[in-house]
């Protein structure tokens, strides 16, 4: 399926309007789209592989979602893929992969390669959250079950809209994630910063915040 030249809008405060959604599907690509929503431009659920987006315009919204992945049994993996040439303006989250905890099966998240993306006043630029839960009594006793391995960020550059610019809170430890080339800068007090846990990440070329200790 080919998704091309397209454009897509809803209200900022709209609730659940993702403006493209996809899931148990393999070989989609979207290209040269501008995308304006109350929640995710573009999330990838379950059992995807082959994904392909390009040049795609973010904001409002809630940015690019892997996920949220491992809430229900018996879920598919996610594999293979590539988004590159996305400019993300105003949004809540540029790129972020969510997996819930206490996972009920085992599944994979893996093989992806986020490059050239362009964060204008982006909350959370990256970010990968493998205690997602949007509820307010999550305790935070036990541990996603997607394992993460193979994920790629490179070329990220541009603005924070809060000092975390970089969030990696993976579960298990994630297996092979990169960070090459990434500038984000946080205009507040303070400058940008980065926050680690169990992320056991390798970073190559510039790195702006500086990465975990």
């Amino acid at each position: 399926m080919k998704l091309i030249n397209i454009q897509i809008n809803a209200p900022e405060n709209s609730p659940n309007t993702d403006g493209i959604h996809i899931e148990r599907s393999t070989g989609v690509v979207i290209s040269d789209t501008r995308i304006s929503t109350g929640d995710d431009c573009i999330s990838i659920g379950q059992g995807s592989d082959n994904i392909d987006i390009a040049r795609v315009h973010c904001g409002p919204g809630h940015g690019m979602s892997i996920g949220s992945l491992g809430r229900y049994v018996d879920e598919g993996d996610v594999t293979r893929v590539h988004v590159r040439n996305m400019t993300f303006v105003g949004t809540m989250n540029g790129v972020r992969i969510k997996t819930w905890e206490n996972s009920p099966t085992k599944s994979l998240a893996a093989h992806m390669l986020f490059e050239n993306m362009v964060m204008k006043d982006v909350q959370n630029p990256i970010i990968i959250d493998q205690k997602y839960c949007p509820y307010y009594d999550c305790e935070h006793k036990h541990v996603s079950g997607v394992t993460l391995k193979d994920i790629t960020f490179k070329n990220i550059k541009g603005t924070s809209s809060m000092p975390v610019a970089v969030l990696l809170r993976c579960g298990v430890p994630c297996q092979g994630v990169v960070l090459q080339d990434v500038d984000l800068k946080y205009m507040g007090e303070g400058g940008s910063s980065s926050k680690c846990e169990n992320a056991m990440a390798t970073y190559v070329g510039y790195q702006h915040p500086e990465p975990c200790a």
